[in-house]
């Protein structure tokens, strides 16, 4: 075979497709989506395809390492979206994203390349995490919890006004 035909290797710690993880902060849902690349047009193609459903009081900000790959990160304030980024070397200021990527690990290890990560597989790992029942809330699961999130932006929005 060609060297034309070969992927080259990724560099060391890094797998050749990245993987978006964004924790939602009160529910602690995990999602996951897989990236083309670490370039920032589909990093952030891939965010507004997860936050543009979201009710807006659900997608109020997110807070980015300093990766090349949030350089758009721009974009996403159309969303309503506010954007932060940690100070660098500070990795206590993402603690519940690191938490999540700590959580998921075993089940999708460092060096798994996502590129031939069947799709059912990638949403079992997220609808595991999903699915556990957290101390921290009161032994519900985030997609427990995100569910009662919904339903109460839903009704809200959907409640008649008062008559006068």
């Amino acid at each position: 075979m060609g060297s034309a035909n070969r992927r080259p290797a990724p560099r060391r710690g890094h797998a050749p497709n990245p993987l978006s993880a964004a924790p939602e902060r009160t529910s602690r849902l995990l999602l996951l989506t897989r990236q083309p690349n670490k370039r920032a047009a589909p990093v952030v193609t891939a965010l507004e395809a997860l936050f543009g459903p979201l009710p807006p009081a659900l997608r109020q900000s997110i807070t980015f390492d300093n990766g090349t790959e949030f350089a758009h990160h721009t974009d996403l304030h159309a969303l309503g979206v506010q954007t932060y980024f940690c100070d660098p070397h500070s990795p206590g200021q993402k603690g519940g994203i690191e938490n999540a990527i700590g959580r998921v690990r075993p089940r999708l290890p460092r060096k798994t390349d996502l590129a031939t990560l069947p799709d059912p597989v990638l949403h079992a790992v997220a609808q595991a995490y999903n699915h556990t029942p957290r101390k921290c809330l009161d032994f519900r699961t985030p997609a427990e919890v995100f569910l009662s999130l919904l339903l109460h932006f839903e009704c809200e929005s959907t409640s008649r006004l008062p008559p006068g």
